[in-house]
């Protein structure tokens, strides 16, 4: 179609770009030109782009209409690519992480720095790793009568009145074996952690035994076998961690909302009604809901930061890199990272402890640089931290959320002195097409070769759309992308030379109402979703550390989460920061509609 070519973007030089505040640089909002679709017409929709010729001509212009061709596929930049995002560590040899380190004694270590916190019996709080601990060691209840209540909560929300879909898979006996494991190691005084029979859920796209390993579909396990524990859960047992199972997601990690047609639809502890969030909707839900203190996601485009911000939970991705990811499905190479939710920033802090490092069966992996924990015994502030803020980015989302965070930055103002200064970060649209580009093309290339070979009717409608266009894309177009990567970094680069993290809201939205035609065919809301990942791109695609915190509610009392980026390597300020975060604002928490209290007397 090359009479149908369009003229591709000349960009600057990177250093004849303003990143000031007076910058003339153009905030260019998301070009999404699609309704809403479910039920019938993501069918229809999903056939004519299956269709050979007629379905290339779609995509052809689908790609043109939302600026792709423009800003990526025809684009003329001066920068090589970067194919991974892992960055240079500058602190010197002396500063790399000893791999000897265990799991173990990194949780001890974090520990030390933290003390337990004071509740605050008048508002809502959740049961804390620390919480569990204390319970266990003091007797008051076993870590097996906390799990029989959990398998209890857990049938009860699969009642029809209920529906919430939290897991894929759950084994009662297992669990019921980990935890009388664990209450015997209490019981002789042998605890292995503070971790030790904390029950914490696993996404359904990592490796953890002895579950197969879904993605959210209904065929991934029979083409790939789960044979041994992805790295990251590993270390979660060999600290004591009750694996409580698989929690649900959207399939293949392909969408925003969490809804998937195999397994249910993960709902939203605080309005049944309302999305949680995706892709890792199961491990924010059962966080929120209070039957884990903590879980493991996967985050390829906010896939852990966005349904922790919907569902009020802290959300934390870690720099690439940071956390191996040996045993995740290999869905998206160089933006995906294992991630953390957590219903508090120390529970984040904890299970970040224990689940960082390189592969332990992998000696001669390149040595990561030293991890550090934040002191987390009071809100002290850090003097003169610098919080960068895009003006017109920050103001691209609902009203509600608007006016919360930036509540929430003055709150940052008065209690520490924190300074907030103006910034402007360029072609954020480019990076959101560049990072689509990527993760679409990481994905098809590998799951394509096993989706040729298989019935169609094994993949639901919605994600056949996305792999559709995932397969699209072309060489020059992953190319390209990489380039951006390489601008991009540059230009976070330069605002990290003026401030020491950058500050937006989590999402554009709220979490939204569950349709009821999405049930058996999910849907397709590119408008609510590109809302919804406005803030995520930088995290992934350019490695960097990111965390999410709840800083209030709309006046629906849904959640609404402030985010902060930070520098490659930096998670221990980024902690530091979102725990300074969390004491200013969680007095005010509010109880979801759909809680258990695992340890009530």
């Amino acid at each position: 179609m090359g009479f149908l070519k369009t003229k591709g973007e000349i960009y600057k030089a990177v250093e004849d770009v303003d990143v000031g505040p007076n910058s003339n640089q153009f905030y260019l909002t998301a070009n999404v030109k699609a309704p809403r679709m479910a039920g019938f017409l993501v069918k229809v929709f999903a056939w004519l782009l299956e269709t050979p010729i007629f379905g290339s001509t779609m995509l052809y212009f689908l790609k043109r209409n939302n600026l792709i061709h423009k800003l990526v596929t025809f684009a003329e930049l001066q920068e090589s690519p970067l194919y991974v995002p892992l960055h240079y560590y500058e602190g010197g040899k002396e500063e790399e992480n000893q791999s000897g380190t265990s799991p173990r004694e990194q949780v001890r270590q974090a520990l030390e720095y933290m003390v337990a916190p004071i509740k605050d019996l008048k508002s809502f709080s959740r049961w804390s790793i620390l919480d569990y601990s204390t319970a266990y060691n003091s007797k008051v209840i076993t870590p097996t009568k906390v799990m029989e209540r959990f398998l209890s909560a857990v049938e009860q929300s699969c009642t029809p009145s209920m529906q919430m879909s939290f897991f894929i898979n759950f084994d009662a006996h297992d669990i019921l074996t980990q935890a009388a494991q664990s209450t015997q190691r209490y019981q002789q005084g042998e605890a292995l952690s503070v971790l030790d029979g904390v029950p914490i859920g696993i996404k359904d796209e990592i490796d953890c035994m002895p579950y197969p390993t879904t993605g959210g579909t209904k065929w991934m396990h029979k083409v790939r076998q789960c044979k041994d524990d992805a790295e990251c859960v590993k270390r979660l047992r060999s600290c004591g961690a009750i694996l409580v199972g698989k929690t649900n997601m959207h399939e293949l990690g392909a969408g925003t909302s969490g809804i998937n047609p195999h397994h249910g639809t993960t709902r939203n502890p605080y309005n049944i009604g309302r999305i949680a969030g995706g892709s890792s909707s199961g491990s924010a839900a059962v966080v929120a809901a209070g039957l884990c203190p903590a879980a493991i996601g996967v985050d390829g485009g906010g896939s852990v930061r966005m349904p922790a911000a919907l569902c009020g939970v802290v959300g934390l991705k870690p720099s690439f890199g940071r956390v191996s990811h040996s045993g995740v499905l290999p869905l998206n190479w160089t933006v995906g990272m294992v991630g953390i939710l957590a219903g508090t920033v120390e529970d984040a802090l904890l299970v970040y402890a224990a689940i960082s490092g390189p592969n332990s069966s992998h000696h001669s992996q390149t040595a990561l640089p030293k991890l550090y924990f934040p002191l987390l015994k009071s809100p002290r502030p850090m003097p003169n931290i610098r919080l960068a803020k895009y003006g017109e980015w920050f103001n691209d989302c609902n009203e509600e959320i608007r006016v919360c965070c930036s509540r929430a930055l003055e709150k940052l103002r008065d209690n520490y002195g924190w300074e907030t200064i103006q910034v402007t970060i360029p072609e954020l649209e480019v990076m959101r097409l560049a990072h689509y580009v990527t993760i679409g093309s990481e994905c098809s290339t590998s799951i394509g070769p096993e989706l040729e070979k298989m019935n169609k009717d094994e993949v639901g409608w919605d994600a056949r759309v996305a792999v559709s266009v995932y397969g699209s894309f072309s060489s020059q177009e992953y190319l390209n992308a990489q380039r951006i990567r390489n601008r991009q970094l540059q230009f976070h680069k330069r605002i990290f030379s003026m401030a020491d993290v950058i500050v937006t809201p989590t999402t554009g939205v709220t979490a939204y109402t569950i349709g009821n035609d999405t049930r058996h065919t999910g849907e397709l809301d590119y408008i609510n979703g590109a809302a919804l990942v406005r803030y995520q791109i930088a995290g992934n695609f350019l490695g960097l550390p990111a965390i999410t915190v709840p800083v209030g509610y709309d006046k629906s009392h849904l959640p609404i989460g402030l985010q902060f980026i930070g520098k490659p390597w930096d998670e221990s300020l980024l902690i530091h920061i979102a725990f300074s975060m969390q004491a200013l604002c969680i007095s005010q928490y509010k109880k979801p509609e759909v809680f258990w209290d695992l340890l009530a007397s």
